[in-house]
C-alpha cells in the first residue's frame, strides 16, 4: 500500500456500499442501522465480546436483534454497526484482501447478528457457501 491510509469516512462509505449488496428479503430489514467508524474498540466493548486485545476486533453489532424485537419495545437506541479502523487496516495489509471485500465481510457478519444469528451459525453458513 502506498499513500495515506483510508480514512474513517472511506470505511463508512464502503460499509454503506456493502448494505446495497445485501439481497431481499434481508435488505428491507436494515433501515435504521447506523454505521460508526472508530479507531479501536473501547475496554467495555472488548470485555462484552470476551477479548483482551483491541487489534482482534474489527467490528461489532450493538442493538436488539430482530428475534428479540417487539412492538412493545421502546426507548432503546437504534442498532449500530461499529467498525474499528485500525484493526481493519491491519487485516487488510496482512491478508492482501481487497479493502471493500474485507469491510463487506465484516458488515455482513454484523448484519447476521441483527437477524439473531450466532457466530457459530454464521460460520456454518459461510462454510456451506
Amino acid at each position: 500500500m502506498t499513500g495515506p491510509a483510508p480514512t474513517a469516512a472511506v470505511l463508512e462509505a464502503l460499509a454503506h456500499e456493502a448494505f446495497t449488496r445485501i439481497p431481499e428479503p434481508f435488505a428491507r430489514h436494515l433501515d435504521g442501522i447506523r454505521v460508526l467508524v472508530e479507531e479501536f474498540a473501547d475496554d467495555a466493548t472488548l470485555e462484552a465480546v470476551g477479548l483482551d486485545d483491541a487489534w482482534e476486533l474489527s467490528g461489532v453489532y450493538q442493538g436488539y436483534s430482530m428475534d428479540k424485537e417487539s412492538v412493545w419495545s421502546s426507548g432503546h437506541m437504534p442498532p449500530v454497526i461499529r467498525l474499528f479502523r485500525q484493526p481493519l487496516l491491519a487485516e487488510w495489509c496482512e491478508t492482501g484482501v481487497a479493502l471493500d471485500e474485507l469491510v463487506t465481510h465484516v458488515v455482513i457478519h454484523e448484519v447476521g447478528h441483527h437477524f439473531g444469528l450466532s457466530d457459530e451459525q454464521m460460520h456454518a453458513l459461510e462454510a456451506k457457501a
